[in-house]
């Protein structure tokens, strides 16, 4: 098959670096919650995380905001809006009782989710190869959890929780792609969290003192940044290049967790990861091969 001029525009390097960045931001929100929520309220932080990122949205959008915050598929934009709550929800939960490292580690089980999900509700097929991919994935939360094994094994299904959500999240946002812009979606991925934890927050509050103010804003910065660089990631060079670079995130949590909360994951949380992240490459590899025989 001949390149297409996207293929020949394509800049797989570029794409690379966003994705990286973009990890690099995700886990930056992430280290900054855990450390917040040491002192603050769950739903205080979660509040933060999205008010912010609403307020950041919106000043980018500039004059366009009215036209932009339109959205030809308001239904699927309502619902990506309340899964990313979810997933924030839930996995902040977990994250408070939980080394980075490991909450990390089982948010990779989003993919695997999604394959699984997708036979349902987008009506694909999985061949038997993709299923062992799934399995394998499996056994390697399972490897994490250690279920009867370890204590605090509650916040873990938190943790999965999320990661279950989080791949419903991704699905609607596959469907939701064809009506809106990036920016469009980017706006409605903080709505639903910025309205619901303000009519909450008021109850749980507690008081901010001025220097700790860029913390809670940064929450908003780093998800909106983050969002961002993982767009223009995608937006640079084809998925089959830059999505294994995701898995980078368990790089930037180990880092962050042993300078700033003196963590260093134990060796099942590493055997379990290297397990969930190859069940991930394989799965993607997988769905690469069926699309380009489908292309042929």
């Amino acid at each position: 098959m001949q390149p297409s001029p996207q293929d020949a525009s394509d800049k797989p390097l570029a794409g690379v670096i966003w994705v990286m960045f973009a990890m690099l931001w995700f886990v930056s929100l992430d280290t900054l919650a855990k450390y917040l929520m040491q002192e603050y309220p769950l739903i205080q932080v979660v509040w933060a995380r999205f008010f912010f990122h609403i307020v950041i949205v919106t000043a980018l959008l500039g004059k366009k905001r009215a036209a932009q915050v339109k959205s030809r598929s308001i239904k699927f934009q309502i619902w990506r809006s309340c899964l990313m709550l979810a997933t924030t929800s839930l996995f902040f939960t977990g994250l408070q009782f939980l080394p980075l490292a490991t909450a990390t580690t089982l948010m990779f089980l989003s993919p695997i989710f999604v394959t699984v999900l997708a036979i349902p509700m987008l009506g694909e097929r999985v061949g038997m190869r993709r299923w062992v991919g799934i399995a394998i994935g499996f056994a390697g939360a399972m490897v994490v959890v250690r279920p009867g094994i370890i204590e605090m094994e509650w916040s873990m299904v938190f943790l999965i929780a999320a990661a279950l959500s989080h791949a419903l999240y991704q699905i609607f946002t596959r469907g939701v792609r064809v009506h809106d812009g990036s920016m469009t979606s980017l706006f409605y991925t903080g709505l639903v969290g910025a309205l619901v934890m303000s009519l909450l927050v008021p109850f749980n509050w507690q008081p901010v003192p001025a220097p700790q103010w860029p913390l809670f804003a940064g929450l908003g910065l780093a998800g909106c940044v983050g969002h961002l660089c993982f767009i223009r990631g995608f937006q640079c060079a084809q998925a089959s290049v830059v999505a294994p670079f995701n898995y980078t995130t368990l790089v930037w949590a180990v880092l962050s967790g042993y300078i700033l909360f003196d963590e260093i994951p134990d060796r099942w949380t590493l055997m379990g990861a290297s397990l969930i992240i190859f069940a991930g490459l394989y799965i993607f590899h997988r769905e690469r091969l069926v699309k380009q025989n489908q292309s042929q």
